[in-house]
């Protein structure tokens, strides 16, 4: 009785909240059934997406015609264009969230509830959940568990979020917070999904759940070559959108929402780094915006400052020290610098005289002398942070 009331309870949960179950499916037809089965048990807001699939898939969904929504795509382009086919469905037929399982008999119908709950007690709705497998566990393929730590490693350093698990296909989606169009429509786009939509202020969070590896009805379609490939390739696309726009763009969002001394306060002053690392971050800063590395500033900066770990505000921040109105002063500078330290430099050059040109012909000197500068003044502004940010965090306490 207690287990009935449960599941009546999962199945009132479940169509209140708006949630459906996509099973997008690839000739797994020794263990379709038995997952499909399963989620009924739970729920008969199920969406399957058949891929074109050439086996004896299409034969035992025509067995459920009646009870679950089925599209058969005409050939297989993919898990990623399957899963984007039954967003977009989900979304039209009106459902708040979608349930992904795979249907290769991997993941446990059972853990459905988990996800409801998790969902239930979570103050954050705008939510994304993960099921996260025990790769310890006997059976786990070696391959396996090194590409999950691979892509839990990627996933962290474009979003900043650890987690246990990011290759799992068993997940809870937000429908209404995903993206619209998206790069990749194979493997990969379970990594690209994740990633965007923590870029776009999704919360993704790991939740536990069983998982069960019998190779002797289980048919994965994962191209180790090929798709590894395919997911580097993505990866490097998407640290590269981190970099030249994800990273700015939210700066500039915190920026535009605060008054300068509130974003000084707590963004700059009041982060968890230590005045060290602030200190280093500002140097850092400075040098590469005063080096002549022109239109690379921002990239350099948040890059380096992502590779030594350290803040990427404020080296950010003051790579911005050559902005436009500064540029002639600090050409000036560079150009008055390099002409104590290059043989037979010129003094006299005027403001006037910054065409290309000009500058061509006192190339040597502005090089030398931006770099001397860009040195020195990293160490002045990074000692003198260093100072300040010791005394302030005195005052403080």
């Amino acid at each position: 009785m207690k287990d009935n009331l449960t599941l009546l309870n999962i199945h009132n949960t479940i169509d209140e909240l708006g949630i459906c179950v996509l099973i997008p499916t690839y000739n797994n037809h020794r263990t379709l059934r038995r997952v499909i089965d399963g989620v009924l048990s739970y729920t008969d807001k199920v969406i399957i997406i058949n891929d074109g699939s050439t086996d004896a898939t299409s034969a035992i969904l025509e067995e459920y015609s009646s009870s679950v929504h089925i599209i058969n795509l005409p050939e297989n382009k993919g898990k990623g264009n399957a899963l984007t086919v039954g967003f977009r469905e989900a979304i039209q037929l009106g459902y708040q969230y979608a349930i992904t399982i795979d249907s290769d008999g991997q993941h446990y119908p059972s853990d459905i509830p988990v996800f409801v709950e998790a969902l239930m007690q979570s103050e954050e709705k705008n939510l994304l959940l993960i099921g996260s497998r025990n790769m310890e566990q006997d059976g786990i393929p070696k391959k396996s568990s090194f590409g999950n730590k691979f892509s839990n490693f990627w996933f962290w350093f474009e979003t900043g979020i650890k987690l246990t698990d990011t290759q799992s296909g068993y997940r809870l989606y937000p429908l209404k917070s995903l993206a619209k169009r998206y790069f990749t429509n194979k493997f990969e786009f379970e990594i690209e999904v994740i990633v965007r939509a923590a870029w776009n202020d999704v919360a993704v969070q790991n939740v536990p759940i069983q998982v069960l590896y019998d190779e002797s009805e289980r048919v994965s379609h994962f191209r180790p070559f090929k798709d590894f490939t395919r997911i580097s390739i993505l990866n490097t696309v998407l640290v590269t959108l981190l970099l030249l726009y994800i990273i700015p763009r939210n700066f500039f969002r915190r920026f535009k929402k605060k008054s300068f001394k509130d974003f000084l306060r707590e963004d700059i002053l009041g982060s968890d780094d230590s005045n060290k690392v602030k200190a280093v971050s500002i140097g850092l800063g400075v040098f590469i915006g005063i080096a002549p590395l022109w239109g690379l500033q921002s990239f350099l900066s948040i890059f380096l400052a992502i590779t030594f770990r350290l803040n990427k505000v404020l080296a950010f921040t003051f790579s911005n020290v050559s902005i436009p109105p500064m540029i002639p002063i600090i050409v000036f500078a560079s150009l008055r610098t390099g002409y104590y330290l290059v043989p037979h430099g010129t003094k006299d050059i005027i403001l006037d005289e910054y065409t290309i040109e000009s500058m061509s012909a006192h190339l040597v000197q502005y090089l030398v002398g931006s770099i001397v500068l860009a040195s020195v003044m990293s160490v002045l502004f990074g000692v003198g942070s260093y100072i300040l940010l010791s005394v302030f965090n005195k005052k403080e306490k």
